[in-house]
């Protein structure tokens, strides 16, 4: 087993409140699947739809650096290269708009997705 795939399911087993709020009340029932803590490539999606390709990602504080700014830039572009988009929310608002959250991933995935 590799060594980020080792890393997602400790990422699964210790995931943040945020995480397990988005998953436990959304994701997870959510009519076209979810996977938590995906690996893609050389990077670990806090959550993946493949029938998408739509990435959710949940950021922290520490998201807010300039440093972290532009490896999460650098992830994205790479990440797009695969034709995968991601849509990044903070942990704040989880707490504060999600509803709004929920709205904006479930129109993505409808956008992403053609009618069967």
């Amino acid at each position: 087993m590799s060594d980020l795939t080792n890393k997602a399911q400790k990422l699964r087993r210790e995931a943040t409140p945020w995480e397990n709020k988005l998953w436990y009340e959304f994701l997870r029932t959510y009519n076209v699947p979810f996977h938590r803590q995906k690996v893609k490539g050389n990077y670990i999606l806090d959550f993946y739809c493949s029938k998408a390709k739509l990435a959710v990602e949940l950021d922290g504080g520490g998201h807010y650096t300039a440093e972290q700014e532009a490896k999460d830039k650098e992830r994205t572009k790479a990440l797009s290269e695969f034709g995968i988009e991601v849509l990044r929310f903070s942990n704040l608002d989880v707490d504060k708009n999600f509803y709004e959250v929920c709205s904006v991933i479930d129109e993505n995935v409808k956008s992403r997705v053609k009618s069967e």
